[in-house]
């Protein structure tokens, strides 16, 4: 299959969810020349504000791998990936993202990310959502905890 054939794939998934009363979002994820997982944007349905596309498709992919990380994977995508999405590619290894209608094109439809980017951009300090470090006195070792627990699982 081409890039394009992917593409439209994501597309057809994205006017199916438009008759199912969703989000014209839709992701495909190839691996290795195969598709691996197809996902619609399910906002309207689970009530989850993560269940995006990609993140359904990534959720998917690595469910039927049977791994957290998809190194060497695709996806396509019919819209420009939010913040969300693209941190949980980066995370996973997607190692390329295409994407059809840009934030632009999504502007006027209010279904751009634009904002949410440029909000991300700025310093934690500096967020409109406040991100402030808080440790509970007495509080350590978290991380050395599960070091050692991953150890001793080997």
């Amino acid at each position: 299959m081409s890039n394009q054939r992917y593409m439209r794939e994501a597309l057809e998934l994205a006017r199916a969810n438009i008759d199912a009363g969703g989000r014209p979002f839709g992701a495909v994820l190839v691996y290795q020349g195969q598709v691996i997982a197809r996902a619609v944007n399910e906002i309207h349905s689970t009530q989850d504000p993560t269940s995006h596309a990609e993140m359904q498709a990534i959720r998917k992919a690595a469910h039927a791998l049977g791994r957290p990380r998809l190194d060497g994977a695709e996806i396509y995508a019919s819209g420009h990936p939010c913040p969300m999405c693209l941190a949980a590619m980066h995370l996973c290894g997607i190692e390329r993202a295409w994407f059809a209608y840009d934030n632009d094109e999504g502007e006027p439809y209010g279904l751009s990310t634009a904002a949410v980017y440029a909000q991300m951009a700025r310093p934690p300090q500096q967020q409109s959502l406040p991100l402030r470090p808080l440790k509970p006195e007495g509080e350590a070792d978290l991380y050395r905890q599960w070091q050692q627990a991953n150890a001793q699982a080997k």
